[in-house]
């Protein structure tokens, strides 16, 4: 029994240490990428802030104020710092400052990862590092940074520095102070230095502050002046203060148009809330022993009360992730999931192009600081959730028909209902990664790929004709004939095709979320197979087939001398044909309701679905009728490789439970039933 301990645990750790060293390739990947993307940017195209700041034309060579382009935007004290660096910085400009800034964001995720509030597990100690370095080299703000040639890592590390990898309070009020100096509204964690009782270092970081700000002051008086006077902390440099870069409260009222002494009024007042509300929230997390929480809380409170935060300032809130909210073990991913996605991926990407979301899209950084510093409740440590939380109910294991299935039998039939939130977070990340795959898929335009496609439904259409299936032109002039049915088809085709797969979405996960976890799964499946076809095959649909004669009956009539031609061209690939989601997805409704509909009226209903949409597709010429068994092909794919992944639906799972709960139940009975010898 020793000697089998000893194995597992052996085993246990060489598992532990194949991961990290696949994180920590997957962080050096991550590392070399962002290198090659600024090395590759020519040169006048990459590095503009550092170029403004240094160049041979710089600000810093100029005999005058910083200020005089206002292309420079840091403190007076960060001018000063620089000063002394331009010739360096010009002689090493592409190379010196891209690996300085690295090894400054590697600095910052070590600092991090030893940062995580004790005790900690040696599988999160063994794989923090990789990860924390990885999130930061995807993230928005160090990516931003590392393209400009900004200096906003330096604030960040300092803190970090200053909290977790030095002792005395001195010393790190005086990192912290040093930090203020470079980005003036740091100087709230004096706030949290003071109450958490280190009120020594608390004045420690004023003093440096006070006298970095001094020491600009009496060297560059009138760069001095400018900036705390005269542009009121710099809001006047740089961009516009209501630009959607500036990701502060400041941004976000001039945004929603109010301007004037109103404006400067609610900023200041929201401002002492948030400040107020944020340092206290970080202070009861401090003394529960989650400083990194406290601090990133307090740096998420600084963004929002600068007056002007811009993309490469905004790394506080990943800090933010290490936050643990949720009572359930479903919901302890939304946080986390929710601050890497809105600080990996753009916006555009998170919320769909309707302008009465663009409030709620042109703010959604700022949005989540606000969250994090005041309402988001992370748990304290004391709570019995913090690291026991409820934990999720699993089906037992079905049998399955292969030996080898499911070949990751750790991706188990979960029985409880997922979040909500996350589901909907990542329905529209996987939408949005959709469609500019699909967009991406003929070089990111509809004329990039054109003979490509047309070529290809040229060969599409010589099959049909050897199959004797090519009934796109005869369908489409019938159906334009008879204007009741052309309307009919239109509306199918264009109201349809999103709204069944959401509404069969969304009852199974209110009535039957086990189903709805194996239909999500094959779903997905299906989509990605199909982007593979989108990529590796473009295709022409007969409607955008210049002699084939095909009415559009959608979109109207196409201008074919036109390169980009249709009214969709600059929303979607039209040659994203094969395969044809319009009816794979309605075929996977259909699959979804035959299987789990109680009523054989209902299974019929359903497939009626999948029926309408492909006479749709073909009737209004915006799909082959090849396209419809591509589409069938994909989602057949997406059902078999959830089978082969995770074995049987779990449905089946739960049936084959109650039926051994129900053996187990009447085992008793038959005992005492039985004849006595």
């Amino acid at each position: 029994m020793a000697n089998a301990e000893h194995s597992g645990a052996t085993e246990i750790q060489a598992r532990l240490r194949v991961a990290r060293l696949a994180l920590w390739l997957v962080a050096a990947v991550l590392a070399l990428r962002e290198v090659a993307v600024v090395l590759s940017t020519p040169r006048g195209e990459r590095l503009t802030d550092l170029e403004t700041w240094v160049g041979p034309d710089g600000v810093l060579h100029v005999k005058g104020s910083l200020y005089d382009s206002t292309r420079f935007t840091g403190t007076p004290f960060g001018g000063l710092v620089l000063k002394p660096l331009t010739r360096a910085a010009e002689q090493a400009l592409g190379w010196g400052w891209t690996f300085g800034t690295l090894l400054l964001v590697v600095a910052l995720g070590l600092v991090a990862a030893r940062a995580l509030p004790q005790p900690v597990g040696r599988r999160t100690s063994l794989l923090a590092a990789p990860v924390a370095i990885s999130l930061l080299m995807l993230s928005l703000p160090v990516r931003n940074t590392l393209y400009l040639g900004q200096t906003s890592i330096i604030p960040v590390l300092l803190v970090l520095v200053a909290c977790f990898a030095v002792r005395g309070e001195r010393v790190s009020g005086l990192l912290i102070g040093l930090a203020a100096a470079l980005q003036p509204t740091v100087l709230l964690f004096a706030a949290l230095l003071w109450f958490t009782g280190r009120r020594r270092g608390a004045l420690t970081t004023v003093a440096a502050f006070a006298a970095g700000t001094a020491l600009a002051w009496a060297a560059l008086p009138h760069d001095s002046y400018t900036y705390w006077v005269h542009h009121i902390a710099g809001t006047g440099l740089g961009g516009p203060a209501d630009d959607l870069a500036n990701q502060s409260l400041h941004g976000l009222l001039l945004r929603l148009g109010v301007s004037g002494p109103l404006e400067i009024s609610l900023f200041l007042a929201l401002g002492a809330a948030v400040g107020a509300l944020g340092v206290r929230r970080a202070v009861r997390y401090a003394r529960d022993g989650q400083l990194l929480l406290a601090v990133a809380i307090t740096g998420c409170a600084a963004i929002a009360v600068s007056p002007t935060t811009w993309q490469h300032q905004l790394l506080w809130v990943l800090l933010a992730v290490v936050g643990r909210v949720g009572k359930r073990a479903s919901d302890r991913y939304v946080w986390p999931v929710a601050v890497v996605v809105v600080m990996t991926l753009p916006t555009t990407m998170l919320l769909p192009h309707i302008s009465a979301l663009y409030p709620l899209r042109n703010n959604l950084v700022l949005l989540a600081a606000l969250a994090a510093a005041t309402v988001i409740p992370f748990l304290s440590r004391t709570s019995p959730y913090y690291r026991t939380p409820i934990p999720a109910q699993f089906a037992p294991a079905a049998p399955a028909r292969f030996r080898r299935v499911p070949l990751l039998p750790f991706l188990r039939r979960v029985l409880t209902r997922p979040n909500l939130l996350l589901e909907l977070l990542l329905l529209r990340v996987t939408y949005a990664a959709y469609q500019q795959v699909r967009l991406a898929a003929t070089g990111g335009s509809n004329s990039a790929g054109r003979a490509t496609a047309e070529k290809h439904g040229q060969q599409v259409l010589d099959l049909e004709r050897l199959l004797h299936i090519d009934i796109e032109h005869w369908a489409n002039h019938a159906v334009v004939k008879v204007d009741w049915l052309r309307n009919f088809f239109d509306f199918y085709y264009e109201s349809f095709h999103f709204v069944v797969p959401l509404s069969v979405l969304a009852v199974l996960y209110w009535r039957r979320p086990v189903d709805y976890r194996w239909a999500r799964a094959s779903l997905g499946f299906a989509t990605l197979l199909a982007l593979v076809g989108f990529w590796l095959y473009p295709l022409a649909p007969p409607r955008l087939m210049p002699a084939l004669g095909v009415i559009d009956t959608v979109h109207g009539v196409q201008d074919f001398s036109k390169p980009d031609y249709g009214t969709l061209t600059a929303l979607t690939n039209q040659y994203a044909a094969m395969p044809s989601l319009h009816f794979g997805w309605s075929l996977w409704c259909g699959v979804v309701i035959a299987v789990i509909a109680p009523r054989w009226w209902m299974k019929g209903l359903g497939l009626l679905h999948p029926l309408f949409t492909v006479s749709a597709i073909v009737a209004t010429g915006n799909h082959w009728v090849l396209d419809a068994v591509g589409g069938a092909v994909v989602v057949a794919g997406g059902f078999g490789l959830s089978y082969l992944f995770q074995g049987p639906r779990g449905r089946t799972a739960a049936v084959v439970a109650e039926a051994e709960a129900a053996d187990q139940e009447r085992a008793p009975a038959r005992r005492d039933t039985a004849p006595r010898p």
